[in-house]
């Protein structure tokens, strides 16, 4: 197990991952072009951590979650996977080698409508990975008793075995869903906006859950999300990206307290504040989202950024640690002590 250097230990690796995703030609002698989902994205998860990742829709959070467990191959990079002192490189394992590690490695989907088989009972749904992985043999009478444990455990009575996903609301198909994935004992799990189709009410008693799941299991989240009030109420740290790229990363106190990157400030400005707590001043972006197949050039938020100087139009920001743990990639980052000077725009 690899150690960071505050002695952390690190779970997995992410070294500069690409995805592209190519576009469909019109032309015969068109140049393939590419959707750049993800490009080039660094950083550590930590063992025992919920790592809260938001951004627009459209930024490549899902396409990271879904490469981290190699539901998609990556176009370019490594993922390093730390198991049992042994550093897996995910990407260099054939399908039955990744099929034996999928175990650990979990995925909570966004739609608890979608994601069920709708054929199946809920019995059947929490105890296939459970044959499929050899942990128990199918009709194996101590399975029902093991499926009956983790279902109390995520909040489901024991009475809704037999019966089938149409029959439950959308937060209990959701328990059903986190019940799946945590069935295996996983050691990560992608949550990929778990919460967002969801009623208010119904989120917080599924974040409730995650977290007293995760005290019992020990186990490390990656949290997607666009919604920043519900990151910054589950997360230890948080990831915030735009067009495929990181843009700031830090404790999820400090991320709130000692903003960064103009991206993230102009998220957070758009949180709903009360006249007690103060207001705070909305900071609207202005213009669409450009286009991940032909992103602009130098910093790909410079087209929307009020603080936008020449040279971020022409030179990529460097992806680096600017104190303990707070990283940043910004020309001219957001700080007491370095604040931006060019004009801003209104």
């Amino acid at each position: 197990m690899k150690n960071d250097q505050n002695g952390r230990k690190v779970l997995l690796e992410v070294r500069d991952v690409k995805q592209y995703f190519p576009v469909k030609k019109t032309k015969l002698r068109e140049k393939q072009r590419y959707v750049r989902a993800n490009d080039g994205i660094t950083l550590e998860i930590y063992e025992g951590e919920t790592l809260g990742l938001v951004g627009e829709s459209g930024c490549g959070k899902s396409t990271l979650g879904r490469t981290i467990l190699q539901l998609y191959p990556q176009t370019h990079g490594d993922i390093i996977y730390h198991k049992d002192g042994q550093a897996i490189d995910l990407k260099r394992q054939n399908a039955e080698q990744m099929r034996v590690l999928r175990k650990d490695l979990q995925l909570i989907f966004q739609d608890p409508y979608s994601s069920l088989n709708p054929r199946m009972t809920v019995g059947q749904i929490i105890g296939e990975g459970l044959t499929s992985h050899g942990i128990f043999k199918k009709n194996d009478p101590a399975m029902k008793e093991y499926i009956f444990q983790v279902m109390e455990e995520c909040g489901l009575a024991t009475y809704m075995f037999n019966r089938y996903p149409h029959q439950f609301s959308g937060g209990q198909r959701q328990r059903i869903g986190i019940a799946r994935s945590l069935a295996l004992r996983p050691r990560f799990v992608v949550c990929d906006e778990a919460v967002s189709a969801l009623d208010v009410s119904i989120q917080s008693q599924i974040l409730n859950l995650l977290s007293d799941l995760k005290a019992k299991a020990g186990l490390t989240y990656l949290f997607i999300t666009h919604d920043l009030s519900v990151v910054k109420y589950i997360s230890d740290r948080i990831a915030v990206m735009y067009l495929g790229n990181l843009v700031e990363l830090a404790d999820a106190e400090e991320l709130f307290s000692d903003t960064l990157h103009p991206y993230t400030e102009a998220l957070l400005s758009a949180i709903p504040t009360t006249e007690e707590d103060g207001g705070r001043e909305r900071i609207l972006l202005e213009g669409d989202i450009p286009s991940p197949v032909n992103p602009p050039e130098g910093c790909k938020f410079h087209t929307r950024c009020r603080y936008c100087q020449e040279k971020c139009k022409h030179e990529v920001p460097e992806w680096r640690e600017l104190s303990d743990g707070h990283w940043v990639a910004c020309h001219f980052p957001l700080h007491e002590n370095n604040a931006p000077t060019g004009e801003v725009i209104e």
